[in-house]
């Protein structure tokens, strides 16, 4: 049986000391991805006072290019907490991450809370509770050895590479765009390094919503009012090098920016 209490301590000593995690000892490794969840909320629980609360969620893997890039088909969340949710404009330190990357993203703050007795939940309901969309940067962490071979569990476990995330400015739902025609840009130092549109994040970011709260619900979870949920990346996660300006920039909602200081 696996130790989720043994796992759960690895993972956060090694976030705590930005030591790359090594895969887990045989009675501590997740052997799928419900027990990947299992431990990822004994994490949160051991990791609260450094990253302060729970404010949302991110959700990978929701399209074609990130899926083929990670070679697992089909979403994964993770959790997204106060300390590391940024205003455009701001300035971090690349040393605090393992090696720190970053993915261009549409944000959502819900209206009002997704609860689990009102599952499944479809795309044009959860549309319904959403209340500004936003031009995301998600920073993730290969805070790995080797994060090929640790799995989806394990990926899982230790929120699926989730390090923070920038937010631009909110657009009201009444005054945004259709989504799925969004084009995202990804710009590193000046030069594009990447571009989707919505519709590569599960056709729709709406879809990726659903899929967030049909998980949560099978768990017996709920999504709250005012919770952010990044809805999965619309480019291939770029990796960052020290002094590195990066800026998303998202048609019809507007763009944000951070650099990366050595």
């Amino acid at each position: 049986m696996t130790d989720i209490r043994a796992a759960a301590e690895a993972i956060a000593a090694a976030r705590r000391s930005r030591t790359p995690l090594a895969p887990l000892a045989a009675d501590a490794a997740p052997r799928d991805e419900a027990e990947g969840y299992r431990i990822q909320d004994a994490v949160h629980d051991l990791l609260a006072a450094d990253v302060g609360a729970r404010v949302g969620y991110k959700i990978g893997c929701t399209s074609a290019v990130m899926q083929q890039y990670l070679d697992i088909p089909h979403p994964c969340g993770g959790g997204v907490f106060a300390k590391g949710v940024h205003d455009s404009g701001v300035s971090l330190n690349a040393k605090d991450f393992v090696r720190v990357g970053v993915e261009c993203e549409i944000a959502v703050r819900l209206a009002r809370d997704l609860t689990p007795t009102e599952a499944p939940f479809t795309a044009e309901w959860v549309a319904e509770a959403i209340d500004a969309y936003y031009p995301a940067i998600e920073i993730v962490d290969d805070r790995y050895v080797k994060w090929e071979t640790m799995g989806a569990p394990t990926l899982v476990a230790d929120d699926f590479f989730a390090a923070g995330c920038v937010l631009g400015q909110g657009v009201p739902r009444s005054a945004a765009p259709d989504l799925s025609k969004v084009i995202g840009r990804a710009l590193i130092n000046g030069v594009e390094v990447g571009q989707g549109t919505g519709a590569d994040v599960l056709g729709h970011p709406h879809n990726a919503l659903a899929w967030l709260a049909n998980q949560l619900a099978a768990d017996g979870k709920g999504l709250r009012v005012g919770e952010i949920v990044l809805t999965g990346s619309l480019v291939k996660t770029v990796w960052l090098n020290a002094g590195d300006r990066v800026v998303m920039q998202l048609e019809g909602l507007g763009s944000v920016a951070a650099d990366f200081r050595g």
